[in-house]
């Protein structure tokens, strides 16, 4: 099947690109972002840790966190839209 794969902020820089069309064969969310982790070395451990969705990473599909769906178990289904965002951190309000 086909998803599309959109990158922000600094997963974007370690991807090369803003966006990638994925031919898989992930049944769930957690496949997909261990394929995406071994695809690009660059995103290795910064999309999974422990079994889950790491840090305060948002991956959403179709616009819908995974978190709020069934998580990792989420079933990937042909031409999702998955959007991977990193936490942003830093900085002060003034």
């Amino acid at each position: 099947m086909q998803v599309e794969c959109r990158f922000f902020g600094p997963f974007r820089e370690d991807v090369g690109q803003r966006s990638v069309r994925l031919s898989t064969d992930a049944e769930t969310y957690g496949d997909l972002l261990a394929e995406l982790e071994r695809t690009y070395p660059e995103l290795e451990g910064r999309l999974l840790a422990d079994d889950e969705v790491s840090g305060d990473v948002s991956v959403t599909r179709n616009k819908r966190n995974i978190r709020q769906i069934d998580g990792l178990e989420t079933v990937v289904e042909d031409g999702d839209v998955v959007r991977l965002t990193p936490s942003i951190q830093g900085g002060t309000l003034r």
